[in-house]
């Protein structure tokens, strides 16, 4: 699985803007585009949908930019990364309008990938975007995954 750019600029975003809470002078675009050397105009789409869904307050004009509308530590990346990446659908047979696969009644594959997105975005679930901005050397507490079952050769699995 591979996260989209938005979803990558949009961690960006709030990474940027909750490393800046401290600061007296809000976080403008400009500054994050020359920073990670991103396009402003992307990024402005980006700062749009987050002050739509109350991520982030925006102040027009001069002196404007934008800060965390909430505690860093009251939003998941779970919630971030469910919000802005359209499709889970690891294979063609999550999705049954799609499923073309002639191995569909006996597969376990299904399942699998299934319940390694269910574990990738339950980790994310358990990860704040404080987290990611604690000070280097604070470590990030990760949530205990359930134990693959019934999976040989997987890693952490039981028979």
């Amino acid at each position: 699985m591979r996260l989209t750019q938005w979803t990558d600029y949009t961690l960006r975003v709030l990474m940027y803007c909750a490393a800046s809470k401290e600061r007296v002078e809000p976080v403008t675009i400009t500054e994050i585009a020359e920073r990670h050397g991103i396009s402003r105009s992307h990024l402005t789409k980006i700062v749009q949908q987050l002050a739509a869904r109350g991520w982030l307050e925006t102040t027009r004009g001069r002196g404007g930019g934008m800060r965390l509308a909430l505690p860093a530590k009251d939003l998941c990346l779970g919630t971030v990364v469910r919000a802005t990446e359209t499709d889970f659908s690891v294979v063609e047979c999550f999705e049954p309008s799609l499923n073309q696969c002639r191995m569909n009644q006996n597969c376990r594959l299904k399942g699998v990938l299934n319940q390694a997105t269910q574990s990738f975005l339950a980790v994310l679930d358990g990860v704040t975007l404080a987290d990611l901005v604690a000070p280097v050397g604070q470590a990030v507490n990760l949530p205990k995954t359930r134990r693959l079952q019934g999976i040989p050769g997987l890693p952490g699995a039981t028979a």
